[in-house]
């Protein structure tokens, strides 16, 4: 008999049910072969609310995956680990370095992780480990790390720096992806896929043997994406034959909307009090 993993989502820019706060942001709980795993953190204002109304034992917490170093996937590091001291966090060395947006007005601001999370990091020890290549983060559940960006219409999806005064560019080289086997093939988790969706959907696939995906869940950071990436991603969304997809957080309304009209029939929302079964082998 095949095992089931269960995908919750915790934190997301909507909700689906009662009772339940969203905030931009993400964060995944996945329970998979015994094991507890959290991708992401939300940016902290919303994750423990929502845990304990969707019965989340954040207290048997075994491992976090952060995506990359973005305040509104890391904010919450430090009250999850407050509640699980015993929890291992993956991360790309990135992770840490200095993160800011640059506005309209040519002002920046820090979008980087908050400093009570870096310091819950740094605190780590041995129970930090720094994914710079893909590793397996428990239970089948694997992080690519670095993600090689080889399409040439994908950008990180942003004027992002590694500076305040905007004069360094900051190719996110820490976002990662998550992504493990499930009966019907490889579903994979997405922060916010700033390498771009397709590169990482590639690789994952270079670190599978071609193994077909199935379902792809969050944050694909489309929603400042020109007409030429849109159309491609579709054809090359089509082309991988992914036959789920879960846009989240980061995607945008109007590339949403896209999405499910080139997809009828595939696209599911996903919003917190989202879960998600799958049979794994």
């Amino acid at each position: 008999m095949n095992d089931i993993a269960r995908v919750t989502v915790l934190v997301d820019n909507c909700v689906q049910g009662t009772d339940l706060l969203a905030e931009h942001g993400l964060a995944f709980w996945i329970e998979i072969r015994g094991r507890h795993l959290l991708i992401d953190t939300g940016q902290g204002r919303v994750l423990s609310h929502n845990a304990q109304h969707l019965g989340i034992p954040l207290d048997r917490l075994d491992t976090v995956v952060l995506s990359h170093g973005h305040y509104d996937h890391t904010g919450g590091l430090h009250q999850v680990l407050q509640a699980a001291p015993q929890a291992r966090v993956y991360a790309h060395p990135a992770v840490l370095g200095g993160k800011y947006g640059r506005k309209d007005d040519g002002t920046s601001s820090d979008i980087g992780m908050p400093s009570p999370s870096s310091a819950a990091l740094r605190e780590r020890g041995e129970e930090l480990v720094w994914t710079e290549g893909s590793a397996e983060v428990g239970g089948g559940l694997f992080a690519t790390g670095e993600i090689p960006c080889r399409t040439d219409y994908e950008d990180t999806g942003g004027p992002f720096f590694t500076d305040g005064e905007c004069q360094q560019a900051d190719a996110i080289l820490d976002d990662q992806a998550v992504f493990f086997e499930s009966r019907l093939g490889t579903v994979v988790l997405l922060g916010c896929a700033h390498a771009g969706v397709i590169n990482t959907l590639q690789y994952i696939r270079e670190l599978t043997d071609a193994r077909p995906i199935h379902t792809v869940i969050g944050g694909m950071h489309l929603v400042t994406a020109s007409r030429n990436r849109m159309d491609r991603t579709i054809e090359d969304l089509r082309r991988l034959d992914v036959q789920r997809l879960g846009p989240a957080h980061c995607t945008g309304v109007a590339a949403t909307a896209e999405l499910w009209n080139a997809f009828p029939g595939r696209c599911f929302s996903c919003g917190v009090g989202l879960q998600i079964e799958f049979e794994i082998p």
